[in-house]
C-alpha cells in the first residue's frame, strides 16, 4: 500500500497539478494586490473618496449599555462590501483576460496541416465501375 501511494504521489499529472495550484495561489496574491493597492485607490479617487465597504442599510441600531459596551450589535445590510466585491471581480477578470491575451499573443502560431487531397466521390466511383462494366 505504501508503494502504491508513492507511485500515486510521484505521477507526472499530480506534480503538474501541484505546481498549477501553487502558481494559481501566487497569481491570486499578485492580482489581489494589484486590485487592492493600485486599482481600488483609483476607483476611490474617481468616486470622490467614497469607501464602498462603509455603505450599509441599518435595520436596527446597536444597543449600548450605560458603561459603553455594546449589548446588541446593529443589524445592517452591508451592500457596500458587496459592491466592492463586484468591482474586484470585474478588475480581476479584466486583468486575467489581459494576461491570457498576452500569453496567446506570445505563442507561436500553429501551422495549418496540409489539406488532404480529396478523392473521388461515391457517385464518381460508381459511375467509373459502371463504365468499366459496360466495356466488358
Amino acid at each position: 500500500m505504501l508503494k502504491e501511494f508513492k507511485n500515486f504521489i510521484m505521477t507526472k499529472n499530480l506534480i503538474d497539478l501541484a505546481v498549477a495550484v501553487l502558481l494559481a495561489g501566487a497569481i491570486g496574491l499578485v492580482t489581489n494586490s494589484f486590485v487592492n493597492d493600485i486599482m481600488m485607490p483609483v476607483v476611490g479617487y474617481f468616486t470622490g473618496g467614497v469607501d464602498f465597504s462603509d455603505l450599509k442599510i441599518i435595520l436596527s441600531e446597536a444597543v449600548v449599555a450605560a458603561d459603553g459596551t455594546v449589548t446588541t450589535p446593529e443589524s445592517a445590510i452591508r451592500y457596500g462590501s458587496w459592491v466592492n466585491t463586484l468591482i474586484n471581480l470585474i478588475i480581476v477578470g479584466f486583468v486575467l483576460f489581459m494576461i491570457v491575451k498576452a500569453y496567446k499573443k506570445s505563442q507561436k502560431p500553429k501551422e495549418e496541416p496540409a489539406p488532404v487531397p480529396k478523392g473521388p466521390t461515391q457517385e464518381e466511383l460508381l459511375a467509373e465501375i459502371r463504365d468499366l462494366l459496360k466495356k466488358k
